[in-house]
């Protein structure tokens, strides 16, 4: 069992919702007799889970379960893992659902394949259960963070939105001044190349490696490379926290910016 809080606003105060609710996972792999082996075990955890035989599969079930993480193998029949992961990812609701490759694929060509589509990390078989149950449990923590902060930043930003309403009601100079110092704040230049910045803005939109790479028309490779040197010119340790810079120093892509 897992417990998450909420907060949400109302118009009269903050209030703090507490819920118990089991955490659903997905277990997507044509062996029959692994598949229903994983589910057992996490079942026993305190898990919901819901299992299917192929990537097709696997992608109705994604659809009609709406899962908070996804166990998939690679190899599989009708559709693959990769072409699974790829078609999730691809969906606004599948973008930040935490992904895990479980595959007797294990060439570091297969690992950095499962990563350059979007998975969260990559499991060969034969696998510990106590390191797949530790990699599970670690990304439904960070998806919790990463959730926790965009409720953070909307909160924050509804906060704003309200605090810029009144001042503009205030009818008087200062007020005025006040909402237009508001209105014309430009934040610094980006310290970044031209490609750079080009991975920059799809990356705080949420994209893939995988999706940036099919917009951009470059490998994965090189964006990774361009991520790296973007988090490390702005010192900046993930992705996260780089939606994060972005959101709060006010940085927007320009409608005719390319």
């Amino acid at each position: 069992m897992r417990v998450d809080f909420f907060l949400f606003l109302t118009n009269r105060s903050i209030a703090l919702i507490y819920f118990i609710k089991m955490k659903k996972i997905l277990i997507v792999d044509d062996d029959n007799v692994l598949r229903k082996v994983i589910r057992r075990y996490l079942e026993k955890q305190g898990y919901q889970v819901e299992d299917a035989g192929s990537g097709s599969d696997g992608l109705a079930a994604f659809q009609d379960y709406s899962p908070d993480l996804i166990v998939s193998d690679v190899a599989m029949p009708e559709m693959n893992g990769f072409d699974f992961c790829r078609q999730v990812r691809a969906q606004p609701s599948g973008q930040l659902v935490p992904f895990i490759f479980l595959s007797g694929k294990d060439t570091i060509e297969d690992r950095v394949q499962g990563h350059s589509m979007g998975a969260d990390d990559y499991l060969t078989k034969p696998f510990e259960w106590n390191e797949l149950l530790a990699k599970i449990e670690g990304l439904l923590e960070k998806s919790r963070r990463i959730h926790s902060e965009i409720v953070r930043m909307i909160q924050q930003l509804a906060v704003t939105n309200k605090a810029n309403i009144a001042i503009s009601g205030f009818g008087s100079q200062e007020g005025e001044a006040a909402l237009q110092v508001t209105q014309t704040y430009e934040p610094d230049p980006l310290p970044l190349t031209p490609a750079e910045e080009r991975v920059f803005w799809e990356v705080i939109q949420g994209l893939t490696n995988k999706q940036i790479s099919d917009n951009l028309f470059i490998s994965p490779r090189t964006v990774q490379t361009h991520l790296s040197n973007i988090l490390n010119k702005l010192q900046l340790d993930n992705r996260a926290q780089l939606v994060r810079f972005a959101y709060e120093q006010g940085y927007k892509k320009a409608k005719n910016q390319t």
